[in-house]
């Protein structure tokens, strides 16, 4: 999270979330930011019609884009509906974009939204910056959770003994 985003937590209602990019990337930072939507796409989201997979942040011209996140068209929204998957502007501090842009463009990084969450009637978007995982990372991250998980098996497996 940012500087001043650091004590704070993600208190909201969670939407939707990427989970697809916890497999893919590792995420060094995590981001807030505001999004702009229209009215119907907002009504959609509460009605959880989202979906964050395969999307990616841009930045263009100083401003922050979330790209391929498809927001379906709401049921009641006739001629006020938008396109699904147009490109939706993100809301940060221009010094917060800028050394964003500056890590992207250096080393590597890649901007992924991870999730979407309402923060009172606001929505937000939790911009992870990230980096590509490989192949056998993917898989040292998967032999290890199922290492986990077969550890905590057995500790339940003592304690029902005793």
């Amino acid at each position: 999270m940012s500087e001043k985003n650091k004590g704070k937590k993600n208190t909201g209602k969670i939407i939707a979330q990427n989970k697809k990019a916890w497999h893919d990337y590792f995420i060094d930072e995590k981001y807030e930011a505001g999004i702009a939507l229209f009215g119907t796409e907002v009504k959609s989201l509460r009605a959880g019609g989202v979906n964050l997979k395969d999307s990616y942040c841009e930045i263009n011209g100083g401003e922050l884009y979330a790209i391929g996140v498809h927001i379906s068209p709401y049921e009641n929204g006739n001629i006020f509906n938008r396109e699904p998957l147009r490109d939706k502007k993100l809301l940060m501090h221009k010094k917060e974009i800028m050394k964003l842009n500056g890590l992207v463009s250096q080393k590597g990084y890649t901007l992924i939204p991870l999730s979407l969450y309402f923060s009172g009637s606001h929505v937000k978007v939790e911009v992870g910056l990230c980096r590509g995982k490989k192949l056998y990372d993917k898989r040292d991250t998967e032999a290890r959770r199922e290492a986990d998980r077969e550890m905590d098996r057995r500790m339940k497996d003592k304690i029902r003994e005793y």
